[in-house]
C-alpha cells in the first residue's frame, strides 16, 4: 500500500505500518506527508482488521525534524488544503485521536514537530542514538502542536518548563528516565522492537485495548475531552504568534543559514 511518495503504508496482518519517506529532507512535514498520515490513521480508524498502527520514519537519521521551515519561509502551507484534515493537526496526527493504539518508531532525531508527532502516539520506542527537542522558541514559534499541551501532564512542571523555554535536545535515556520513552533499544532496533509491541497488542481482545485507550486518553469518539480546553488555549496563542514578526523572521533566518534578530513584535 502506498498512501503517496511522502509517506509509505503496509498492512502486515492486523498491523498497519506508516513511514515518512522524505530522507532528504529529514523526514520533515509538509502538506503531503500530513495528509499522508492522516490518511493512514484514518484508515485504521475504520478499518476493523486494523488494530494496531506503528509510525516510523525512513532512513537511519530521523524520525522527522518537525515541520518544513524551507516551506514555511517560501509561504508553502504545512497542511492539507482540504478543511477536514486540516483538522486533523500537524502531521495528520497530534490532533487526529482514535482509539487504536499507535506505536512510534523513533529511529532518530524526533525535533520539534517531529517530537510532538510521537507524543501523539501512545507508546514510544527509541533507538539509543535518537534524541528529541523542542526548539520552537528559537524560531520564533511556541510548541503547538502538542507539546504545551502534553508535556506539564507527562513530566514534572520544572522538567516541562526546560524542554520548552531552553528547546535544549536531550537523549532516548533522558527521555525515558523522564517517562517520555517506553523502551530505549540500540540503534537500527526500535521499528523492530515497535513491530514485536504490536503483535502483542493485536494478539489482545480488541475492543477491551480500545476502551482502555479510550479511558487513559480521555477520548469520547474521535475527542479528547480531556484536553479540550487546554488545545483551545494552545490554539489561540499560536495565531497570536503566528501574526508576529518574529515567527516570519525565524524561518528566513534558518533557510538563510543565520541567527535570527528578534524585535519582540
Amino acid at each position: 500500500m502506498v498512501t503517496n511518495r511522502a509517506v509509505l503504508t503496509e498492512r502486515r496482518e492486523s498491523v498497519l505500518l506508516v513511514t515518512i519517506n522524505r530522507p532528504e529532507a529529514r523526514n520533515s512535514v509538509n502538506a503531503a506527508v500530513a495528509e499522508g498520515i492522516g490518511d493512514a490513521i484514518e484508515l485504521a480508524r475504520r478499518d476493523p482488521d486494523i488494530r494496531v498502527v506503528v509510525l516510523t520514519g525512513s532512513g537511519d537519521t530521523a524520525f522527522c525534524s518537525g515541520g518544513d521551515l524551507k516551506d514555511m519561509a517560501a509561504g508553502q502551507a504545512l497542511v492539507p488544503a482540504d478543511p477536514e484534515k486540516r483538522a486533523w493537526g500537524f502531521g495528520g496526527i497530534c490532533e487526529h485521536p482514535i482509539d487504536k493504539p499507535v506505536i512510534a518508531a523513533v529511529n532518530g532525531a524526533a525535533i520539534g514537530g517531529g517530537f510532538e508527532i510521537a507524543m501523539a502516539c501512545d507508546l514510544i520506542v527509541a533507538d539509543d542514538t535518537a534524541y528529541f527537542s523542542l526548539p520552537e522558541v528559537r524560531n520564533g514559534f511556541l510548541a503547538s502542536a502538542g507539546g504545551a499541551v502534553w508535556l506539564a501532564q507527562w513530566v514534572p512542571r520544572v522538567v516541562a518548563m526546560e524542554i520548552l523555554l531552553l528547546g535544549d535536545r536531550f537523549t532516548a535515556a533522558q527521555a525515558k528516565e523522564w517517562g517520555l520513552v517506553n523502551r530505549v533499544v540500540p540503534r537500527g532496533d526500535a521499528l523492530a522492537v515497535a513491530l514485536e509491541m504490536a503483535e502483542v497488542l493485536a494478539a489482545n481482545a480488541p475492543l477491551a485495548v480500545q476502551a482502555s485507550k479510550r479511558l487513559v486518553a480521555g477520548l469520547v469518539g474521535t475527542e479528547s475531552v480531556t484536553d479540550r480546553e487546554a488545545w483551545a488555549r494552545s490554539n489561540a496563542e499560536k495565531k497570536t504568534i503566528e501574526d508576529t514578526e518574529d515567527a516570519k523572521e525565524g524561518p528566513r533566518a534558518f533557510t538563510e543559514k543565520r541567527p535570527a534578530i528578534w524585535k519582540g513584535r
